[in-house]
């Protein structure tokens, strides 16, 4: 990869960033990483997408999590330390953070350095008794625990059905990866969208005020900021759809010409019609996501649905 264009600053997280943007874009077909979804802007639009009256998923798990927070509250340890994968807002954790009164502290993790300060910042003062101990990394790989948890029992915290964004081998991945983070004997709660009637998943990624779509090329916006690209963001739609066979919803940002795009110093082809595929979201049956997390190391110990059995909440044990 030729150097990145002038101006820019250069640390770590840029050179990955750069280095996964240009493979992504040379491979066929092109792709990005979801992951990159979440600077500032990406992470307030996403918060903005679980509003929606189309976005049933933080609706239903929300009404799970205040139905059942006790009996998960119930199976985590006293003393334990939350580890959250992903806090984004921690909407949702603010639930369990107020029925389990007796966590050692909260670990949320986020791969926003900003905005996981700004939530918590917010934490503290909402809950000035429990240490809140924050870190910027990428969830998906190896990362250190704060040196003060290292002698408490963990539990982790998995919502959104984020695990959904990985194909299924890297979700067990995943699983294996939390299990050592977390270590034997830890519960992990984890939001699992479940497969339903094919219309209502696809307005839930195409939304009538077109907020998934912005969400969708603010990824373009970053690459054009970070890593000096020209993307024309005017030359790109936002596609998602149902693919049945792989039970999966995919997000694509769709080129609408025949377009040459220069990113950190390396010039790209698009033909018109060519996509980048920036997303999967795999929806999943509570079997056989219990079967997934088996053969990953973890025993299901409670699952739960809503009414309509939209969404789930699984609770897994490490098995070691």
């Amino acid at each position: 990869m030729t150097a990145l264009a002038r101006n820019l600053v250069i640390d770590t997280a840029t050179t990955e960033f750069a280095t996964d943007v240009v493979a992504g874009l040379t491979g066929t077909p092109k792709r990005l990483s979801p992951k990159y979804f979440y600077d500032s802007a990406g992470s307030e639009l996403f918060e903005r997408i679980t509003e929606l009256p189309e976005y049933y998923p933080t609706r239903r798990e929300i009404e799970i999590l205040n139905a059942r927070v006790g009996d998960i509250a119930a199976l985590i340890p006293a003393g334990a330390a939350l580890v959250e994968f992903g806090s984004g807002s921690s909407t949702k954790t603010r639930l369990i953070l107020s029925a389990a009164q007796s966590l050692g502290a909260y670990v949320p993790v986020d791969i926003s350095a900003e905005f996981l300060q700004q939530q918590a910042t917010g934490l503290r003062r909402e809950y000035p008794n429990l240490p809140v101990l924050p870190v910027a990394a990428d969830f998906a790989k190896p990362f250190d625990l704060p040196e003060t948890t290292q002698a408490m029992t963990r539990a982790g915290f998995f919502p959104g059905s984020t695990i959904g964004n990985f194909e299924p081998h890297e979700a067990a991945a995943f699983l294996r990866h939390a299990g050592r983070i977390l270590g034997a004997g830890a519960v992990f709660i984890v939001g699992v969208d479940l497969v339903k009637d094919t219309q209502v998943l696809q307005k839930a990624y195409n939304d009538a005020q077109g907020v998934t779509a912005k969400f969708n090329l603010n990824l373009l916006t970053r690459i054009n900021r970070e890593l000096g690209g020209k993307f024309d963001l005017a030359g790109f739609e936002h596609h998602a759809f149902f693919n049945r066979e792989r039970s999966r919803i995919e997000m694509h940002l769709a080129s609408l010409k025949r377009q040459r795009v220069r990113v950190a110093g390396e010039c790209f082809e698009f033909r018109a019609g060519e996509t980048i595929h920036t997303e999967s979201s795999y929806k999943y049956s509570t079997e056989t996501f219990g079967a997934l997390a088996r053969g990953a190391g973890w025993t299901p110990a409670a699952v739960w649905t809503d009414e309509d059995n939209y969404f789930s909440i699984h609770v897994l044990k490490c098995a070691g």
